[in-house]
C-alpha cells in the first residue's frame, strides 16, 4: 500500500507536492475507509480522490506515478536512451534542475522509502531505505555523470556479496534505476526483490478514460484470476440486466492491411499468411429481457457498459489481491449512480487494495455521509503557474465545520481549486 506520495520537477509541477494516505485521528467511517495492513503499526487510507480545474494537475499526480513505475521496473537498453521526462517549463531556472520523486510504501510486513533524483539523461541520486521497525539504509546510488558510471553503496545490515554488487552495477546504467538494474541481474537480495515486486505485480499502471480493459479482463477471466459470478453480481447490482458473460474465440479472415497492424515479428506474419486467419476472441454478454435471453457482442454495448464491465472486473481483483489502481476522470461514460455504485462496493468489500482517482465530478461534495475529509484532495495553479495539491483535511473549522456544505464552499471558491472563468461575450472580429 502508499503511504505517500511526492513529487518535484516534473511536467506542471514545480514545488515538492505530497499525496498522503496517512488519515486524521477520527473513527469517522473507519470500517470502510481506513486498513491497518499485516504486520503494521499505522492506518491507511483505502482512497485518495483529487478535484481540481482542467490544467490544474490532476492527471499529472498519476503520470508522475507511472513514471516512477517504469524507472524501477522498465530499464533502458543503451546508455544514449533518453528518459521520457519533461521537467517544469514555466521558468527558465527549473527546467535545468532535477526531478524527484519519492515514495512510501507497506509491502512484506516491512515499510520502505524509495527516493530518486535524475534528468532526461540519467538517475543522479537514488535511495531505498526499510523500517523494521528503525530505519536502515538497503542501498544508496550516485553517479558520475563524466565517466557515465553508477557507484552503489549497500547499508552495513544488507548482505550481499562483493561479485554479486558488481554484477548488479554492471547492470545499472547511469540512465537505469538500481531497482531496474536488479531485474535485469540473476542475483539474490529479498529486499531489493520484495521493492521491484512491489512496484511491477502491486502499483498498476494508470487507467486512462479511453484505455480499453477488455483483453486485459478477458484474460483475468479465462484464467480464474477473476470470478466470473462476481462480475455478472456486480453487473447485475448495477442495473445492467447482464445475466452471463461468454467469451468465445473465432477465426478472422486475414488480408494485407489487417496483417501489417498486427505487432508482431514479420516471420510470424508469413505463417499466418498462409494459414489465411487469426484466431481472436469475442465478449458476448447475455442480457435477460422480459425472461428471454439475448446475446449482444462486446462492440454491440454502451461506453458506460464497457466502462462498468472493467470497473467490476478491477472490483474484483482489488476485494482479492492486494493491489493500488489509479484511474484518470473516473467518471467517464459513468452516471452518477453508477460511480457512487462502484465506490461504495469497493470501500465496503476491500481490505488491502487501494484507489486513486481524478475526477471532475464536484457532487461527491454533497455527500458527507460516504466520504472523509482526508480522503478528498484538490490541485489547483500557483501564481507562478505550478501545480499545487492539498487536502480538504488541511481547512480549519473558521472555513467549513461538520455541518457546512462542503459542495456550496468549493462551488464558490471557497476551498479554491476551481477555474477562474471570465465573461461570456466573444470579441467581434
Amino acid at each position: 500500500m502508499i503511504i505517500s506520495f511526492s513529487i518535484k520537477n516534473f511536467r506542471s509541477i514545480k514545488n515538492l507536492i505530497t499525496l498522503s494516505f496517512e488519515p486524521e485521528n477520527t473513527k469517522y467511517l473507519e470500517s470502510s475507509f481506513i486498513v491497518q495492513p499485516k504486520g503494521a503499526k499505522f492506518r491507511l487510507l483505502k482512497i485518495g480522490l483529487i478535484l481540481g480545474a482542467n490544467a490544474s494537475g490532476k492527471t499529472t499526480i498519476l503520470d508522475a506515478l507511472d513514471s516512477l513505475r517504469d524507472l524501477a521496473i522498465n530499464p533502458l537498453e543503451k546508455k544514449s536512451d533518453l528518459l521520457e521526462i519533461s521537467p517544469f517549463l514555466f521558468d527558465k531556472q527549473t527546467p535545468k534542475e532535477n526531478t524527484f520523486f519519492s515514495i512510501d510504501f507497506f509491502q512484506n510486513k516491512k515499510k520502505f522509502r524509495y527516493e530518486v533524483t535524475f534528468n532526461n539523461k540519467a538517475i543522479h541520486k537514488e535511495k531505498l531505505l526499510f523500517f523494521n521497525p528503525n530505519k536502515a539504509v538497503v542501498f544508496s546510488r550516485v553517479t558520475n555523470i563524466k565517466q557515465q558510471l553508477s557507484i552503489i553503496k549497500f547499508g552495513s545490515k544488507i548482505k550481499i556479496s562483493s561479485k554479486s554488487k558488481n554484477a548488479l552495477e554492471a547492470n545499472t546504467l547511469w540512465n537505469n534505476t538500481v531497482l531496474g538494474g536488479f531485474i535485469k541481474t540473476n542475483i539474490e537480495s529479498p529486499l531489493l526483490q520484495d521493492a521491484t515486486s512491489w512496484f511491477e505485480d502491486t502499483l498498476h499502471p494508470t487507467i486512462q478514460p479511453k484505455t480499453n480493459l477488455m483483453g486485459f479482463i478477458a484474460n483475468k477471466l479465462e484464467d480464474g484470476s477473476i470470478q466470473k459470478k462476481s462480475i455478472v453480481s456486480v453487473l447485475k447490482k448495477a442495473d445492467f440486466n447482464i445475466t452471463d458473460i461468454k467469451i468465445n474465440t473465432k477465426d478472422i479472415p486475414l488480408n494485407k492491411e489487417l496483417l501489417e497492424q498486427l505487432p508482431i515479428p514479420d516471420i510470424e506474419k508469413q505463417k499466418l499468411m498462409k494459414k489465411g486467419s487469426v484466431s481472436a476472441k469475442e465478449l458476448l454478454f447475455e442480457h435477460s429481457v422480459q425472461d428471454k435471453q439475448y446475446e449482444l457482442s462486446y462492440d454491440d454495448e454502451s461506453a458506460g457498459t464497457k466502462r462498468y464491465f472493467a470497473f467490476s472486473g478491477l472490483i474484483d481483483l482489488m476485494v482479492n489481491n492486494r493491489i493500488i489502481v489509479p484511474i484518470d476522470e473516473l467518471e467517464a461514460s459513468l452516471h452518477p449512480d453508477l460511480l457512487k455504485h462502484f465506490l461504495l462496493t469497493f470501500l465496503t468489500n476491500s481490505r488491502e487494495s487501494q484507489l486513486i482517482a481524478t475526477t471532475h465530478f464536484r457532487e461527491f461534495l454533497l455527500e458527507r455521509d460516504i466520504f472523509r475529509n482526508d480522503c478528498i484532495w484538490f490541485t489547483e495553479k500557483d501564481i507562478d503557474g505550478g501545480s499545487n495539491l492539498f487536502s480538504l483535511a488541511d481547512f480549519d473549522t473558521s472555513v467549513i465545520r461538520d455541518t457546512s456544505s462542503i459542495y456550496n464552499a468549493y462551488k464558490i471558491g471557497k476551498l479554491g481549486a476551481t477555474p477562474n472563468l471570465k465573461g461570456y461575450y466573444m470579441e467581434s472580429q
